[in-house]
């Protein structure tokens, strides 16, 4: 997050305070097409728009001229929406929060669309509480971001020192996570999805023990733990709200179709080059695909935001969101 932060600051906050959040673009009047160029990242959080992408392709939708770009990481798309070339995103859920503290409050949240994708796996039949990785060694990848403040919380809150009651063996990759699970017997690590599911078609002897979007809910907390959400330029918001209404509209019905229909959706996630349909048909169910708005997303996201902020200011970009951050308020 440190990096990412300082790739906002150094290579882009510039232009943005010179140009706002892109160049604003003349009001949409309320049947006027206009192109709307969206961006996700590979992964869950591009999973639910391939419905929306597939339709948009073929030419049947003609409210818009919508064109998708999948990206592989999350540097490609950032300084595209900062910068007005991107008009909607699909990004992590804390790098939201960035955005619009780092733009002086040029993005806006329009829906989370995914929620946690962590689990604890294993190799063994150790771990079915979260007390039970007491004395365990864990071995994690995502040290210094969501992944890490997440597991942190979660252990905290159910009285587990994470710094004395267990060992965190933090790696630089998921695979590196991967070929600990596969050496060692017993072995218990963080992965998230759709790489979990990628991992048990290499050994059936990988199991999921926790999931930690379950275990966060036992808390009771006035939040969830979030991976993606989507977001748009404020500018863009602003002057196309007709359109802006028609992609949730559309959104909203992919991901549905998504969670409904899911052979059918793995067919496209493959299509989109996401991950292979033989990985996706097993992984979808367990990704937490949704399209949540309103207040719901308001309480949601703020509260998941306000644990990130306790454990790392950083992680948000120094200071929870105003008001105007969440779409509709």
């Amino acid at each position: 997050m440190k990096k990412l932060t300082t790739f906002f600051v150094s290579l882009v906050l510039g232009a943005v305070l010179m140009t706002g959040c892109g160049a604003a673009k003349q009001a949409q009047t309320s049947a006027e097409p206009v192109t709307v160029n969206v961006a996700a990242l590979k992964g869950p959080t591009a999973m639910g728009m391939v419905d929306f992408m597939d339709k948009a392709d073929a030419g049947e939708f003609t409210d818009n001229n919508y064109h998708f770009e999948i990206v592989a990481a999350v540097d490609e798309v950032t300084p595209k929406l900062i910068q007005g070339q991107v008009d909607i995103a699909a990004v992590p859920a804390n790098l939201a929060s960035v955005l619009y503290n780092n733009t002086d409050g040029g993005v806006k949240v329009l829906a989370v669309n995914t929620l946690g994708v962590i689990y604890i796996v294993e190799s063994g039949d150790t771990v079915s509480d979260i007390s039970d990785l007491k004395g365990k060694t864990v071995y994690a990848s995502g040290k210094g971001a969501t992944p890490e403040y997440a597991l942190n919380y979660i252990l905290a809150q159910n009285g587990i020192d994470p710094e004395s009651d267990l060992t965190i063996e933090w790696k630089s990759e998921h695979t590196e996570c991967l070929s600990a699970l596969m050496a060692e017997e017993n072995a218990i690590a963080m992965l998230p999805q759709p790489f979990v599911t990628t991992a048990q078609t290499k050994s059936d002897k990988i199991r999921v023990a926790l999931d930690l979007t379950q275990e966060w809910d036992k808390l009771g907390a006035d939040s969830a733990l979030l991976t993606g959400v989507v977001v748009a330029g404020k500018e863009f918001v602003e002057s196309n709200p007709a359109a802006v209404e028609a992609f949730m509209e559309h959104y909203a019905a992919s991901v549905k179709f998504v969670n409904e229909n899911v052979e059918d959706a793995s067919a496209l996630i493959e299509k989109y080059d996401i991950v292979p349909a033989a990985v996706a048909v097993r992984a979808v169910p367990e990704c937490n695909i949704v399209c949540i708005t309103g207040d719901e997303m308001k309480q949601k996201l703020s509260g998941y935001l306000a644990v990130l902020l306790e454990q790392n200011p950083k992680s948000v970009g120094g200071a929870l969101p105003a008001d105007d951050f969440y779409y509709g308020n």
